[in-house]
């Protein structure tokens, strides 16, 4: 889907042996030190977010939301929804799942408000059984321009918490 102020895209990338894609930031070298912050699923270190998936290895599939304002969690279609800020030194990121090979960006389409901050929420479903039957949509993230806000935990399954 794309409009105006939203872009969705599906991506299908290789994760191995970590559980593990990121979502990185082309201004590598433009960022200062700062603390790993975490909540839920999702981890945010200098220059990249971690996103624990739901699979070990293998391909993994991820829909993805850009949007200009906060797009509304997927309250029903979701297990465990997390949410935290992100900084953007670039304003252009890429999905990469954990490769040893090589990493393999899956380049997204650029940040609505370029460089600065951003909320990323991330919705799972079959974590703790690792994917679910409709493995297309194991894993959404939205990621939309906001000031700085404490990470929070929308919705969490019993066993995840």
């Amino acid at each position: 889907m794309r409009d105006e102020k939203t872009c969705t895209v599906r991506l299908e990338f290789d994760v191995q042996d970590c559980a593990t894609a990121h979502l990185a930031d082309q201004g590598w070298d433009q960022y200062p030190e700062e603390p790993v912050r975490s909540v839920g699923n999702i981890q945010v270190a200098k220059r990249s977010v971690s996103l624990w998936t739901t699979h070990q290895w293998g391909q993994t599939n991820f829909t993805v939301t850009i949007a200009d304002r906060d797009p509304g969690a997927d309250l029903t279609g979701y297990e465990e929804i997390a949410e935290i800020s992100y900084a953007s030194a670039s304003g252009q990121v890429a999905l990469v799942g954990f490769n040893y090979d090589n990493l393999p960006m899956s380049l997204l389409p650029p940040l609505p408000a370029g460089p600065g901050t951003y909320r990323v929420r991330y919705h799972v479903k079959g974590m703790d059984t690792e994917g679910t039957d409709d493995a297309t949509d194991d894993h959404y993230l939205q990621i939309w321009p906001s000031p700085l806000e404490e990470p929070a935990v929308i919705k969490a399954t019993p066993e995840a918490l």
